[in-house]
C-alpha cells in the first residue's frame, strides 16, 4: 500500500507568493471571481470601498436574521453567526463608529426578540450582556455627538432587559454605571 505524502495546509505566505506573479489584469480577474463567488465577498468589498448607500446594511441583515428569526419558519437563533457579521465588518472596514453601530444594533435586536417573542435562553442573555459591555466600551471611544445617541439606545435596551430575569437588567445597570460617559 502506497503511503500518502503529508502536506501542510496552505498559508497566506504561499498564497502571497503566487499572487506576486499576477499582473494587474490577472489580479482583477481573480477579485472578480471572488466577488461573484459569494455575497459575503461582495459585502466585504462594498464595505471596504464605501460603495452603496449603507455599507452596514448587509451586516445588519445578518444580525437580524440570526437574532430575530421568523418564529413561523422554524428558524433558529445563532449568537455565533450574528457576532460573525460584526467580525466580518471589522475585517472589511474597522470604522469605530460603524462597528459600534453594529454592536448596538445587535443589542437592540437581541433584546427586542426576547421581549416580543418571550425568548428565554440563559446563553443568549449572557451573550447580550457581553455585547452590551463591548458596545459601551466602544461607544466611549467615539466623539460626544456620536456617543450620546448610542448610549441612549443602549439605555433603552437596558430598560427592556429588566423584564427578562436572570439578572440581565441588573448586569446592564452595573455596566452602564461603570462605562457610560455622558456629555455635559
Amino acid at each position: 500500500m502506497a503511503k500518502r505524502q503529508s502536506r501542510s495546509q496552505p498559508t497566506w505566505t504561499a498564497v502571497k507568493a503566487k499572487l506576486a506573479a499576477f499582473d494587474r489584469t490577472a489580479l482583477l480577474d481573480l477579485i472578480h471571481h471572488l466577488y461573484a463567488a459569494h455575497k459575503d465577498n461582495q459585502a466585504f468589498l462594498h464595505a471596504r470601498f464605501g460603495l452603496g448607500e449603507d455599507v452596514l446594511e448587509p451586516y445588519k441583515k445578518t444580525i437580524d436574521r440570526w437574532l430575530w428569526p421568523d418564529p413561523f419558519s422554524n428558524q433558529d437563533t445563532s449568537v455565533i453567526k450574528a457576532k460573525q457579521a460584526i467580525t466580518d465588518y471589522k475585517k472589511a472596514v474597522g470604522d469605530p463608529a460603524g462597528l459600534t453601530e453594529l454592536m448596538v444594533f445587535y443589542c437592540e435586536q437581541a433584546a427586542g426578540y426576547c421581549r416580543d417573542i418571550g425568548y428565554q435562553d440563559e446563553g443568549f442573555f449572557d451573550a447580550l450582556v457581553r455585547m452590551f459591555e463591548q458596545a459601551l466600551k466602544s461607544a466611549n471611544t467615539l466623539p460626544v455627538e456620536g456617543r450620546d445617541g448610542l448610549l441612549a439606545r443602549l439605555d433603552r435596551v437596558r430598560k427592556i432587559s429588566h423584564a427578562f430575569g436572570y439578572g440581565v437588567g441588573d448586569d446592564m445597570d452595573y455596566l452602564l454605571a461603570k462605562y457610560a460617559k455622558h456629555s455635559g
